[in-house]
């Protein structure tokens, strides 16, 4: 029986989230969520589980409400590296779930780097 395409994607996501817990022992995870409307992203601490800081494209304030476009990636990208160095991090690893790195996912990671956090 063949796989569907959501149990596909929870595999690689659980795959490619696994592989980076044993490799990036200590370091905050910056996770992307994309959906069809919106992209969010956002700093999570592992041991204490808790996240640091977000941003997404649902917040008014950032002007990118409902779009999910490589533009809006970008900005949530901007966005979020300012945020982390504000709360004191400057260096992550990039979980990208289940979502292949190319378009907007791609352009999210590029923002963060060039707006200073090390991915």
């Amino acid at each position: 029986m063949a796989n569907s395409k959501r149990t596909l994607f929870l595999k690689r996501r659980l795959r490619v989230r696994n592989k980076l817990r044993k490799v990036n022992v200590g370091r905050m995870r910056l996770s992307v969520h994309r959906s069809n409307k919106n992209i969010s992203a956002q700093i999570i601490d592992d041991v204490a589980g808790i996240t640091l800081v977000s941003a997404s494209s649902l917040e008014k304030a950032l002007g990118v409400v409902g779009k999910n476009n490589i533009e809006a990636a970008t900005s949530i990208g901007a966005v979020l590296a300012e945020r982390a160095i504000k709360a004191g991090v400057s260096e992550a690893y990039f979980d990208r779930g289940g979502f292949l790195f190319h378009g907007k996912v791609k352009a999210l990671a590029e923002a963060a780097r060039v707006g200073g956090l090390k991915i």
